[in-house]
């Protein structure tokens, strides 16, 4: 039977599609916690992410945040250069690697992350309180394999694409 508009019924439907779900669920708790951070520290979704690696990390490269939080190269390199102008990150040379340096908290960054994880963990904790406590385990494994699946076929696509 055809749709309402004479069309015939969509195969895909955005609100049942994982992907989108998935991409609506990220984007909204993002966005819910820079309520946190924003206004207060006036900090971006990436510059948050440099400084709480580095406040759980202690020292990395630009190119180890990147991996690590799953940002683009600009992305981090952008948030790096805002971080380091407002004196929140320092950049040290690597002796044994001149095109790459180390990144780390200086103390007014070490402030901001300590005063920010907890309120952090706070709204982490009230977002999962709406997870039955019997499920969470199950949550976060799912989303692992989730993660594990998508990067393997993602993997498994560029194989094909590269021919040799």
């Amino acid at each position: 039977m055809p749709a309402p508009s004479g069309r015939a019924e969509a195969a895909l439907k955005l609100d049942e599609f994982l992907p989108y779900r998935l991409n609506v669920c990220a984007n909204t708790v993002s966005n819910a916690l820079s309520a946190i951070y924003s206004a207060r520290h006036k900090i971006g979704v990436p510059e948050w992410r440099v400084l709480v690696t580095l406040g759980e990390f202690g020292m990395m490269t630009a190119k180890a945040i990147g991996l690590h939080s799953h940002m683009h190269k600009t992305k981090v390199s952008r948030a790096v250069a805002m971080l380091e102008r407002r004196k929140l990150v320092v950049r040290r040379a690597n002796r044994d690697d001149l095109r790459e340096a180390f990144l780390s908290l200086t103390p007014a960054g070490r402030d901001i992350y300590s005063d920010l994880a907890p309120g952090a963990l706070e709204f982490a904790r009230q977002v999962m309180e709406t997870i039955e406590p019997a499920d969470r385990a199950a949550l976060f494994r799912a989303l692992a394999k989730l993660t594990e699946r998508s990067t393997q076929i993602a993997a498994d696509i560029a194989k094909r694409g590269n021919p040799g």
